[in-house]
């Protein structure tokens, strides 16, 4: 018995220290400065067709989406009620201003949650157009919402210090906030690794060729891979691996480099040749979560120094 007791205290105790033992804050608040800016650039991409997508008149209508197989009794969108092309173009122009707050790190814990209900709302009213881009919006901004994303690179850290007051250096909502981003990056690529068993060219190695010849995407001529065929092979196999085992093999301190080296491999080069600039660049700030903050303030403080002795 004392034993097992022992053995439920240790694991209590891990549990505790997972999700509630203090973490630096500025990892996450790098995670917001880049998503900040990501919600603030593919929103306002939206301008360009904005009417013909969440007007009052638009190529899908509300009606039509409340009977389509895509559409949810939960999702909900301040678009349903959006009557005039006016109040449409206010409504977008202010979501874009809260994405640009939000980026600049001024009022956060307004602006945060603002940011995800905005992202919510764009993304419910069109799910025929939603990518994987969309989902990871989603994704970060519902977690940065969650701890003090504001307390480090924003305008909000600038504004305490001026008051005389430093921003916290460490935080239960930053590890909370961190981890479950982290969580749901393993998620995602598991289901994404077994997703890919289910079809046979990622079986017989020949996915990546099929990938690299599909002009619908291509943004880079790889046909050069048709010479090539064990590396097509290495290259469809090692994705696969990757996705499968990055929910246990990222947690281990051994591996860790390897496994967030492999992602920016991996998603580089899906930004290079398949022309998924953005999505790939999310998906990279997603690793970040992986990434400890002494880590992410020693490689920012040096990338700072040769900016300020260039605007001396």
């Amino acid at each position: 018995m004392n034993a097992l007791a022992d053995s439920l205290r240790r694991t209590a105790e891990g549990w505790n220290r997972f999700w509630f033992q203090p973490a630096r804050v500025e990892t996450l608040c790098l995670i917001r400065l880049l998503c900040g800016w990501m919600l603030f650039y593919t929103h306002l991409v939206w301008s360009l067709g904005l009417e013909d997508f969440f007007g009052p008149h638009a190529w899908i209508t509300a009606e039509a989406l409340a009977q389509s197989p895509e559409s949810h009794p939960l999702a909900w969108s301040w678009f349903w009620w959006i009557d005039s092309p006016a109040l449409l173009w206010t409504v977008h122009v202010a979501a874009l201003g809260v994405f640009f707050l939000f980026f600049l790190g001024l009022w956060t814990p307004v602006t945060s949650v603002l940011a995800f209900l905005a992202t919510v709302a764009y993304v419910h009213r069109v799910p025929a157009a939603t990518f994987g881009l969309d989902q990871i919006n989603a994704m970060l901004a519902l977690y940065l919402m969650l701890g003090p994303c504001g307390a480090r690179y924003s305008l909000d850290a600038w504004l305490a210090r001026r008051r005389g007051e430093e921003p916290p250096g460490e935080s239960v909502r930053a590890n909370l906030a961190l981890r479950l981003i982290q969580i749901h990056m393993c998620v995602m690529y598991f289901f994404a690794g077994i997703g890919k068993l289910q079809g046979a060219t990622w079986w017989d190695g020949s996915a990546m060729w099929w990938a690299a010849a599909s002009y619908e995407y291509q943004s880079l001529d790889l046909t050069w891979m048709a010479n090539w065929p064990l590396l097509v092979a290495l290259l469809t196999h090692l994705t696969v691996w990757w996705e499968v085992t990055y929910p246990a093999l990222v947690w281990l301190r051994g591996w860790r480099v390897l496994v967030l080296g492999m992602a920016v491999l991996v998603h580089l080069g899906i930004a290079t040749s398949l022309g998924m600039i953005t999505f790939g660049t999310a998906m990279l700030f997603g690793n970040l979560a992986f990434v400890p903050g002494h880590a992410t303030a020693a490689v920012l403080q040096r990338l700072g120094k040769p900016l300020a002795s260039r605007g001396r």
